[in-house]
């Protein structure tokens, strides 16, 4: 069973997210914030993270890039799930080592998809 990572500070997302997920077969772990997301990412080696970017303290840009930049870590994929849609942002999120980008409100078809072709790396 694939393992991801949940790190969002909105609990309607994470609700939405998990839910989703465990239907599809997945673990599903969670952090609140990108400092917790980081010390996670290292604690558990999920097989992806989704990770959105406005939260408090350490943002999901920054968080992505110390996964990204991390030997520990550096191998599991994000996806940037975010409300920011501006081509800037994601080729920015894309620059600090995310695989994919995906703008909320977030078609869980796809998010299913996206999770399932990067989980299988």
């Amino acid at each position: 069973m694939a393992k991801v990572l949940i790190v969002d500070d909105s609990p309607t997302e994470v609700h939405i997210f998990s839910s989703a997920l465990s239907d599809a077969g997945y673990d599903v772990v969670v952090a609140t914030d990108g400092e917790e997301g980081v010390k996670k990412a290292s604690e558990q080696q999920p097989d992806v993270i989704l990770m959105d970017v406005v939260m408090p303290g350490l943002n999901g840009f920054q968080a992505t890039r110390k996964i990204h930049r991390n030997a520990a870590t550096k191998h599991i994929p994000i996806i940037i799930v975010t409300t920011k849609d501006q081509d800037t942002d994601r080729e920015w999120g894309m620059r600090q080592g995310a695989k994919d980008y995906l703008v909320k409100p977030v078609d869980m078809k796809e998010l299913l998809q996206k999770v399932s072709t990067l989980a299988a790396r």
